[in-house]
């Protein structure tokens, strides 16, 4: 007979029934702003150069209540043709996470590399389908590495701290 090997993923409850295991769910996602202008319309159509593309983005993570987090991922695109902008983008789209039993030094990689990961594709189609209904071609933003940024962001935080740490005694 084989010895088998079980793993219990339901721990047992507690004496009191309270569930004490670490969990974050995404409770809502939304569209919080968005705004597209097409300013240069409708010469812009008659535009034969390539648009350079400014993406801009950014991150935001606001307690908005009990272990309830609002994650904002804001996208700013701007289109420039030789001849004048052809469109501009700034969304704001948000994700409310609810938090229960999850220790404070795991929420700020949560909140700024796995919360934009699961907002981003969602967030993308907003901007595809707002520059498609603007009568230009969709645009698909490429994929966005949100743990690779954060783990170059904690890096650059702590070699500036270790350039402002004293050296020696005096």
């Amino acid at each position: 007979m084989a010895d088998e090997t079980s793993i219990d993923i339901n721990p047992a409850p507690q004496a009191n029934g309270e569930d004490t295991s670490p969990a974050i769910g995404l409770i809502s996602q939304y569209v919080k702003d968005l705004s597209f202008e097409n300013p240069n319309a409708p010469a812009v159509f008659q535009w034969q150069s390539a648009p350079q593309m400014d993406v801009q983005f950014n991150i935001a993570a606001d307690g908005v209540g009990d272990n309830l987090f609002e994650v904002t991922l804001k996208i700013d695109v701007t289109a420039k043709h030789d001849e004048g902008t052809a469109f501009v983008i700034e969304l704001k789209y948000a994700g409310l996470f609810g938090v229960r039993n999850v220790p404070d030094d795991q929420l700020q990689p949560f909140f700024l590399a796995e919360a934009p990961r699961i907002l981003f594709p969602f967030a993308r189609r907003v901007v595809a389908d707002v520059v498609r209904d603007g009568g230009f071609q969709p645009l698909l933003l490429d994929p966005i590495d949100f743990h690779g940024l954060f783990m170059q962001q904690v890096q650059a935080q702590a070699e500036q701290a270790g350039d402002a740490a004293p050296v020696g005694q005096a």
